[in-house]
């Protein structure tokens, strides 16, 4: 036989079926606010603006905004400013110094990152462009110079980067700019 005894504390009756009975009854006011929360109507916020009420809301009790809220914490030394060597900067400077089979390594390898952004950025500076049509990136041939055809369109040779065989390829192309990225 299992005997369960509960502890002779007063006020025990609250946090049993005695209390869910008075909430569900809403009988004492303060408990039921706080147990099945209130109506945002009665908030005093401008519900009729189609604006995010979260943006300018931390708490409807709050005295100060979120982000005025900073939490105590202690860094270890270790990772303070000042043991910490300056962070390198842009790579700008050095990127130039890359050959063109390098920015392109830096491009194809390294998607969705920062560094890809700075080869793109170097290759155009380069004259390098990039075709969104046949994704590969040409250049114009400075030996021979291009016919034009009509406003949007020319007629040349152009040297491609092909990036399955990692070389490049000069070949005659008709060139429409809308699909030119530059």
């Amino acid at each position: 036989m299992v005997s369960s005894t509960l502890p002779p504390e007063e006020g025990l009756g609250k946090y049993g079926m005695q209390g869910l009975t008075s909430l569900v009854k809403m009988e004492q006011s303060d408990i039921t606010n706080f147990a099945l929360g209130q109506d945002i109507s009665k908030c005093g916020l401008d519900l009729t603006k189609d604006s995010e009420i979260l943006k300018n809301l931390s708490s409807p009790w709050a005295e100060t905004s979120r982000s005025e809220v900073e939490p105590y914490y202690n860094l270890p030394k270790s990772i303070r400013a000042s043991s910490i060597n300056p962070p390198p900067g842009p790579c700008d400077g050095k990127i130039q110094n890359f050959t063109d089979e390098t920015l392109f390594y830096i491009f194809y390898m390294k998607p969705r990152d920062t560094l890809q952004e700075y080869a793109a950025r170097e290759l155009v500076a380069r004259n390098w462009r990039y075709h969104k049509g046949i994704q590969v990136w040409l250049t114009k041939d400075s030996n021979v110079e291009p016919v034009l055809i009509n406003p949007d369109v020319e007629k040349g040779v152009y040297i491609f980067f092909d990036p399955h065989n990692w070389e490049k390829i000069k070949k005659e192309f008709v060139l429409h700019y809308s699909l030119v990225q530059a």
